[in-house]
């Protein structure tokens, strides 16, 4: 079992490079596979989630590797209308994303219902009423989704809730589909945006992304292109609340703060400063932080995925904070482990109220889900003594070599009893790749 020591006391100071989104990247990499010819990839982060969607794209035929440059290519000429293997798509929940690939491409797509953090109710019905509403024939067997659609028809349809998948999978079957497709109540988020982009460029016509109301008019040829994925803001803010729990000065650079202007604002109320630029911040904390009241919600608002790692900055603060989530129902799970730690949290429902104290102590945790991972690393970082996380390879899920990165700027972190199994082997991916 992997486990992570993490010896607290440490302020934070130097400056590190963000990587490129991973939740931009797994979409890009599904929609890289609807091009004519190969496609190629900048600033994909060398993350488990990301290995796990190669090695998908791969069993239904396209080609995957990295150069000796870091670049991704993809062709997807060779895709096939097979099923994906369940022990790979039972690990992320980007893998449902094939769906839409293979409805658009191949006209059938028969997958498993996807895995991922287990952090509440994450149906994929949304997905599925879309696909129908496209015209397709869906049925779901032993587990798997099965939809056929030997033509997909441009519909008007209305997703219920803001969901990023569903937006993004109804991106990846409508810009192949005949006709008009308006899709209402559509995520906004960046990754979304910078989806639309790609395909775009490769020849799509998607109109209003970043709004809450997509038109795709439908495309019959989509050429293969290269294409920078944007970076992972979720990774820079959970820096800046790291630094906001035990202080220091730190300057991230390959940041878009305009997409962070939630947790910026927030953080700032709690004491943080940070200074601005076009690709970097530098924050800097000293002493407690104060008390703040979040509610996530969808972006614009709070980020949901950063919920767990400010509840561990908020610990800590002056006075009392309440949090409140209102996008996941089970998002709140790991706060037992902080408790552990000496935090004082109080969960009611989907409300955690949290009392700050003055210290917390290491202990032995375990990571429940990827954001709680870094919630409890953040923790770590601040308490007195020795933490121990098990469990530990989850966090590198959506993290690129964050205990690397947290060494870099003075950290006492290491890493013990790594699994092989859990290290996805990107040596598999090009001769220039190396295993995280």
């Amino acid at each position: 079992m992997a486990r992570m020591l993490i010896r607290g006391g440490n302020p934070l100071h130097g400056t590190i490079t963000v990587s490129g989104s991973k939740n931009s990247a797994l979409a890009i990499m599904a929609a890289a596979g609807l091009a004519e010819e190969e496609c190629i990839l900048e600033n994909v982060p060398r993350q488990y989630d990301v290995w796990t969607m190669a090695m998908i794209l791969r069993s239904i035929g396209a080609e995957v590797w990295f150069d000796a440059a870091g670049r991704l290519h993809i062709n997807g000429k060779g895709i096939r209308p097979v099923s994906p293997p369940y022990d790979l798509v039972r690990r992320i929940r980007a893998s449902f994303y094939v769906a839409g690939l293979l409805l658009a491409l191949r006209g059938y797509a028969e997958v498993p219902l996807p895995g991922g953090c287990s952090i509440g109710s994450r149906p994929v019905n949304f997905h599925i009423k879309g696909f129908e509403q496209l015209g397709a024939k869906v049925t779901i067997e032993h587990g798997c989704m099965k939809a056929r659609a030997p033509k997909l028809t441009g519909t008007h349809y209305f997703i219920n809730r803001a969901s990023v998948g569903t937006t993004i999978n109804m991106l990846l079957a409508a810009c192949r589909a005949e006709g008009t497709t308006i899709l209402e109540n559509a995520a906004k988020e960046p990754e979304v945006v910078d989806v639309a982009i790609f395909l775009n460029s490769m020849g799509a016509r998607i109109r209003g992304a970043g709004t809450d109301v997509i038109r795709i008019d439908g495309a019959t040829r989509l050429s293969g292109v290269e294409h920078t994925i944007i970076p992972d803001r979720l990774e820079a803010a959970t820096f800046a609340i790291a630094v906001g729990t035990v202080g220091g000065r730190v300057t991230l650079h390959n940041v878009m703060p305009e997409h962070l202007r939630s947790p910026i604002m927030k953080l700032r109320e709690a004491g943080l400063t940070i200074e601005e630029n076009d690709a970097s911040l530098t924050v800097s904390g000293e002493g407690r932080m104060q008390a703040v009241d979040i509610e996530t919600a969808v972006y614009p608002g709070f980020p949901t995925d950063l919920q767990q790692p400010f509840v561990s900055m908020l610990s800590l603060a002056d006075g009392t904070s309440v949090v409140r989530e209102t996008v996941f129902d089970g998002r709140f799970r790991y706060v037992d482990e902080l408790l552990r730690m000496g935090a004082d949290i109080k969960v009611e429902r989907d409300t955690a109220i949290v009392r700050g104290v003055e210290r917390l102590t290491g202990a032995p945790v375990e990571v429940t889900d990827l954001r709680a991972g870094a919630a409890l690393m953040i923790a770590g970082l601040a308490a007195e003594g020795e933490t121990e996380l098990s469990q530990a390879h989850i966090i590198d899920r959506g993290y690129e070599q964050f205990d690397d990165k947290l060494r870099t700027l003075g950290a006492d972190v290491r890493r013990v009893d790594v699994d092989e199994e859990d290290v996805p082997d990107f040596t598999v991916l090009g001769e220039a790749s190396v295993a995280l």
